[in-house]
């Protein structure tokens, strides 16, 4: 599958087929979200891959109560070993350099056939308490992946013309 063929069938997954994911696609996956590229090539993130199901099953009830995560076979948390850094433009950086990892993660994900789900809506501070995060750590993100169970219908997407502006903003 080519990479626009990928980002064209990408969808949020929230139903998983009880299937384990083979480790050798977990692992293209992680490899994905290693060769994204950082600010800086600072690479300052680590990701904690939760299989067990009793993890998976706090996460969902405790940490963002979305029951599907507990079905997906593997939660990949996506987490910043620094959050000083700011760029130039002003944003923080750690949260800029996991979401394209995470990105990468969820279009390597689709290109093995396997399905994903970004989690923003969780409790921080719970998802560092149920998988032993330090304190000094940002959690970016939540990544659930495994085989779906379905192919959701697309979304509505804007046009282009609607989000693009040519030269300056007019």
């Amino acid at each position: 599958m080519d990479v626009f063929q990928a980002i064209r069938t990408r969808r949020s997954i929230r139903h998983y087929l009880d299937r384990p994911v083979e480790e050798e696609k977990l692992r293209q996956v992680l490899e994905a979200a290693r060769l994204a590229p950082s600010a800086k090539n600072r690479q300052e993130w680590v990701f904690v891959v939760v299989q067990y199901q009793e993890t998976r099953k706090k996460l969902s009830i405790a940490a963002c109560g979305q029951p599907f995560v507990a079905e997906a076979p593997v939660v990949i948390v996506g987490c910043s070993l620094e959050s000083d850094y700011v760029m130039p433009g002003g944003q923080p950086g750690y949260v800029v350099d996991l979401a394209i990892a995470i990105d990468h993660m969820t279009l390597m994900a689709v290109s093995l056939g396997l399905g994903t789900c970004w989690i923003g809506a969780f409790y921080e501070e719970q998802v560092k308490e149920i998988l032993y995060v330090p304190e000094s750590i940002r959690v970016v993100g939540l990544l659930t992946l495994g085989y779906p169970d379905h192919q959701p219908s697309p979304t509505y997407r804007k046009r282009l013309d609607e989000i693009v502006r040519i030269e300056k903003w007019e």
